[in-house]
């Protein structure tokens, strides 16, 4: 099998809902989605970087760019669509993972389909469905907050994140355990707070949390240990884990205790497993972190969920947590019980919709050997 094209193409999707972080609020989601043929068959992968900076330094633009003039022509000229030989090949080319990884995905999906497997198959897989959390964004009220949490709740969701920056933290805990005593919550700060500010962070080890994710930026290392040192409560890095070798040294130090993997950020499945697999051997649970996909990205991360480290909840909700109308059919649904099935077709076995892909599509173009 060798590869005869790929497409990207970037598009946009309305929330149905408002998302605030700490980076700020968005109404709507831009991401780029490949396609790489070969065979009869179609890979699909997500590219999650953002329009803006903010999460990390890519952006659509930049993966665009990346994608285009670098990692598909290599691709295309070795038409060579094993994920892992890719994987390798790529490593030469420095930085842009969130590039990387929607194409690696895309070779894994296509893999999977001519395999007539499904993803999880080959990853390693051991779970049929996947406990799913869902992440709160910050609200205008604290009675908005705690109104959306309820809803999310009476739905099944197993865990419940919400986010928080200085000024959006403790008073939100506050409004939230006032109603809901006894649920799992954590709270994700995406690197909002500086070490100065550990005096007030220990006030949230009061509220028994599940863990604090990221509270600075991702290159602090050693402040993130010394507050892990002062805090009861697990702290989870996110932004900070890009690589087994990142993962390694923050465990080494004593950063965190919990580490969320997010395929996009460490650069693609291949590196997403190893980091799972020297997880596992430490004994340190694994989650995985979302991007806000779409059900095809989305699709993959309960695939990859489904791997025997992934302990926690995960930030894999329904469509209808972000989308009036997901790109698949059947949507992802939340269960009984608060699990989302993992899908069992091959592939990410999810279908794509044409239609909707096409009027969610702002630019498209295909690259030929």
């Amino acid at each position: 099998m060798t590869i005869e094209r790929i497409d990207l193409e970037i598009l946009r999707l309305p929330y149905v809902h408002f998302f605030e972080t700490s980076f700020g609020r968005s109404y709507d989601r831009t991401f780029i989605l490949v396609r790489v043929q070969a065979g009869g068959a179609c890979g699909l992968g997500e590219v999650v970087a953002e329009e803006a900076p903010l999460y990390s330094s890519e952006t659509t633009q930049t993966a665009w760019h990346i994608l285009k003039d670098f990692l598909v022509p290599a691709l295309l000229k070795s038409r060579d669509p094993d994920p892992l030989a890719f994987a390798a090949a790529a490593r030469k080319f420095r930085g842009h993972p969130m590039a990387k990884a929607g194409l690696e995905l895309a070779l894994w999906d296509l893999k999977a389909k001519a395999e007539g497997v499904p993803l999880s198959v080959l990853w390693g897989g051991t779970k049929t469905e996947i406990e799913a959390g869902v992440s709160c964004g910050i609200e205008d009220t604290l009675d908005d907050l705690v109104t959306r949490i309820g809803g999310y709740l009476s739905e099944g969701y197993q865990r419940i994140k919400i986010k928080v920056k200085p000024g959006w933290d403790v008073e939100a805990c506050v409004a939230v355990r006032r109603i809901f005593p006894h649920i799992a919550l954590q709270v994700d700060a995406n690197g909002a707070y500086i070490p100065a500010d550990i005096p007030h962070l220990k006030a949230l080890d009061a509220f028994h949390l599940v863990m604090v994710e990221q509270p600075f930026p991702p290159y602090d290392l050693w402040d993130h240990a010394k507050l892990q040192k002062e805090m009861k409560t697990p702290l989870c890095l996110d932004e900070s884990i890009v690589s087994e070798t990142s993962a390694r040294q923050a465990l080494e130090m004593g950063s965190c205790r919990i580490v969320n993997i997010k395929v996009g950020r460490v650069g693609g499945p291949a590196e997403a497993k190893k980091i799972h697999d020297f997880c596992l051997a430490r004994g340190v649970p694994v989650w995985c972190g979302g991007m806000l996909e779409s059900g095809i990205g989305r699709a993959a991360n309960l695939h990859l969920a489904s791997l025997p480290n992934f302990k926690l909840p995960n930030d894999l909700s329904a469509s209808n947590r972000y989308w009036k109308e997901d790109l698949i059919d059947p949507e992802i649904v939340l269960e009984k019980g608060g699990v989302i099935k993992v899908p069992a077709g091959p592939g990410i076995g999810v279908h794509p919709v044409e239609e909707r892909i096409r009027r969610a599509t702002l630019r498209k173009e295909t690259l030929r050997p």
